[in-house]
């Protein structure tokens, strides 16, 4: 074993559940910057004490990258959750950069920690509740409904699925169906139909892009069938300046920040994704997002790669 883990300088990790297009596209995009960027799973990486590192790579013979993007990380057991996140906490006290780090991700995953961070921020984000227990989750519905509906959303959901509009305790599920925690968020009037909100997706401290969301329904995902649309006018700016504060106040590296406008134009923050798709962002703005994440990603690490012994 060596003092210091050997850093392949060339190589970067992008983790995903799949190889879907957005990975071929950073793949691509750090092609054109000189490096060579590998497709794992995270599940297919362990922590093995034979290397100085402590952490086996398949293919990289217990060496490191360079640098770590995480693109999305599969469902799995409390237990397969915890290593995996424990494998990105070891990237990063091993100094390889990781976006978005073990920190990140967990604030981001766990929607009553994004809300808990925004809110002591003092951002703008709706009314939050987040308990255990049905007769816990009926108690804040008898009280707050009388000012207004709530949404239902999975603590650990993503894509719009699993939203449920509640106006009357008949309408909260088995706590089975939600594992027995209820996250409850005041829902925002706004108006419609056409209804909207915006994506604004953000990289090392600036604007790659943003877009409105436009469905026909109060549920605006793109995977739910909503449409892109650009952004234009003062509410740029209004929108950038949020989300930037916002994915600060989370800690991400790159992220896609969720805002909504209220009947009396408000905005408030409803969630920061630390592993936002941008396929339909995309098509309304002129850069191209992967070339940019790893444009970012390569001026972050290239001063570090200097100080760090090669393989």
């Amino acid at each position: 074993m060596v003092d210091d883990p050997r850093i392949l300088k060339d190589k970067i990790l992008i983790l995903s559940d799949r190889p879907d297009s957005q990975v071929k596209q950073l793949r691509s995009s750090f092609g054109n910057l000189g490096f060579d960027a590998v497709f794992l799973q995270l599940a297919d990486i362990g922590f093995d004490s034979r290397y100085a590192s402590g952490i086996d790579i398949p293919g990289f013979d217990g060496a490191l990258p360079a640098g770590v993007v995480v693109r999305s990380i599969s469902s799995g057991t409390f237990e397969a959750i915890t290593r995996r996140l424990g494998i990105l906490h070891a990237f990063s006290h091993l100094d390889v950069p990781v976006w978005n780090s073990a920190k990140a991700v967990e604030r981001c995953v766990d929607k009553s920690t994004t809300t808990f961070f925004l809110a002591q921020a003092g951002l703008p984000t709706p009314e939050t509740f987040t308990i255990e227990t049905f007769a816990n989750a009926k108690a804040i519905i008898d009280r707050e409904l009388p000012r207004g509906p709530l949404v239902l959303k999975p603590l650990f959901g993503s894509q719009g699925r699993g939203l449920r509009l509640i106006r009357s305790i008949e309408d909260l599920p088995d706590p089975i169906e939600v594992d027995d925690v209820f996250y409850l968020q005041r829902f925002v009037a706004r108006p419609g139909p056409t209804f909207r909100d915006y994506r604004v997706f953000t990289c090392n401290g600036t604007i790659l892009g943003m877009m409105a969301r436009c469905a026909e329904g109060w549920i605006t995902n793109i995977a739910k069938g909503a449409r892109a649309e650009p952004v234009t006018g003062p509410l740029r700016q209004k929108l950038e300046t949020l989300a930037l504060s916002a994915a600060a106040a989370i800690g991400t590296d790159f992220s896609g920040v969720d805002i909504v406008p209220t009947s009396d134009g408000q905005l408030l923050v409803l969630e920061v994704n630390s592993m936002p798709a941008w396929t339909g962002l995309q098509t309304v703005v002129p850069v191209r997002i992967a070339d940019r994440i790893a444009e970012a990603m390569v001026s972050r690490i290239a001063p570090k790669l200097g100080e760090r012994p090669a393989a």
